[in-house]
């Protein structure tokens, strides 16, 4: 079974046009104005957290050589298949913690500024890591915050079971620490001299010269009190490979189709179930604006507005612009208007190994 890898090539898109930050932030303002429009987001976004995104600037994948676990790998039912488990559990193992203790940053706390001004009723997120949900969990409920977002590729916090058995990641964390007691003292070791393993979007990692024959994939406790042996896990993501669930297809083709624009923020829209969104968008003719560094899939669509500056440059003025003087006095909005980080991960980040 072959599955490609989606990228992007670099030359095809539009010329670069560049746009000062108070140009852009008067175009994004007036194109958000008359509300309903649905936000779509993707790695970029997630950049300033300390999150590595897929691709860089010229749209070239920052590391060429990675190749991720594909769904069909991950479910094969032979030896060969239970290896691959071993290599993603582990991966996933260390790159976890990066993903998990991420905060959000400035450009997630404008979004949910905006979500909450109701400017942005829907967001579409391709993004595994959950940091809009922590942008704006202090001021919606769960229910509220399911109902206007959608994590289009699942998320990277919960894992599941072949049986269907959910249990939280962190759970399943602690699970993997205590049936591999060497491999925490690593983690532990990590941690304390403050080395940070290069960690992919979706949580993986890179290695060098480590087996992964020694790791052990914990059986699941709760088949085990059913009488079953089984341990087959999976994170509830998307991988490369997978399909959509319906459901979350349908979901998402809705939220265009509600909509009256799309914003589109930080992601090439190398993906499919992403890019198809923005075609849809288009085929109702409704305004599409694109905000991203680099080149990306819909650069040369007619009807597609790209702006070409970092969201963290000016989500924040937008914000401002639209709300006025509530930016000052709504006590949630000037709370949002001062939060978050902004840390890029570092170009250095080493590829770990066991002698690290």
């Amino acid at each position: 079974m072959r599955v490609s890898v989606p990228t992007i090539i670099t030359g095809s898109g539009a010329p670069k046009q560049t746009i000062s930050p108070a140009a852009a932030v008067e175009r994004i303002a007036d194109f958000l104005a008359p509300g309903k429009a649905t936000l779509l987001t993707g790695a970029g976004v997630s950049v300033a957290s300390g999150i590595r995104a897929y691709r860089g600037k010229d749209g070239r994948y920052m590391n060429p050589n990675y190749q991720p676990i594909l769904y069909h790998e991950l479910t094969d039912q032979s030896e060969k298949g239970f290896a691959f488990r071993q290599r993603y559990w582990l991966r996933s193992y260390l790159g976890y913690p990066p993903v998990r203790d991420a905060l959000p940053n400035t450009s997630h706390y404008a979004i949910a500024a905006l979500q909450y001004a109701s400017y942005l009723p829907r967001l579409v997120t391709q993004n595994v890591d959950g940091l809009h949900h922590k942008a704006i969990a202090h001021l919606w409920e769960q229910d509220h915050i399911q109902k206007q977002m959608l994590e289009l590729h699942g998320t990277l916090h919960r894992v599941h079971c072949k049986r269907g058995h959910i249990v939280p990641r962190n759970m399943f964390q602690d699970w993997l620490s205590s049936s591999n007691p060497q491999w925490k003292a690593f983690v532990d070791n990590l941690e304390k001299t403050g080395q940070k393993p290069r960690t992919n979007p979706d949580g993986d990692v890179e290695l060098e010269g480590v087996s992964y024959a020694d790791f052990v994939v914990p059986e699941c406790p709760q088949c085990t009190l059913e009488g079953q042996q089984n341990s087959f896990h999976k994170p509830e993501v998307i991988f490369f490979g997978e399909s959509i669930p319906s459901r979350i297809k349908d979901r998402s083709f809705h939220d265009i189709e509600q909509s009256e624009r799309v914003f589109v923020l930080g992601t090439t829209l190398a993906t499919y179930s992403a890019f198809r969104l923005v075609k849809r968008a288009l085929e109702l003719r409704k305004p599409v604006m694109l905000l991203n560094v680099g080149p990306t899939r819909a650069d040369r669509l007619p009807g597609v507005e790209k702006l070409e500056i970092s969201s963290s440059l000016v989500l924040r003025d937008v914000v401002r612009a639209l709300l006025g003087s509530r930016a000052s006095q709504d006590s949630a909005i000037v709370y949002l208007l001062q939060s978050g980080i902004h840390q890029p991960p570092a170009e250095d980040h080493k590829i770990i190994s066991r002698n690290t």
